[in-house]
């Protein structure tokens, strides 16, 4: 029908995620790169996601 435009689908729930980036895992404690004790607490964070950090 003119004047109608083709709907795309929404993406899915049950599609796979995308793996997450290093520069994008744990952003709160990445701020906090002045703080050693933050900073190691970051790196437990992204060793959690399965980074090896």
């Amino acid at each position: 029908m003119p004047g109608l435009a083709a709907a795309s689908p929404a993406p899915s729930e049950s599609q796979e995620k995308k793996p997450l980036k290093p520069c994008c895992a744990c952003p709160e404690t990445k701020k906090a790169q002045q703080c050693g004790h933050l900073i190691e607490a970051h790196k437990e964070c992204m060793r959690a996601l399965g980074f090896k950090i």
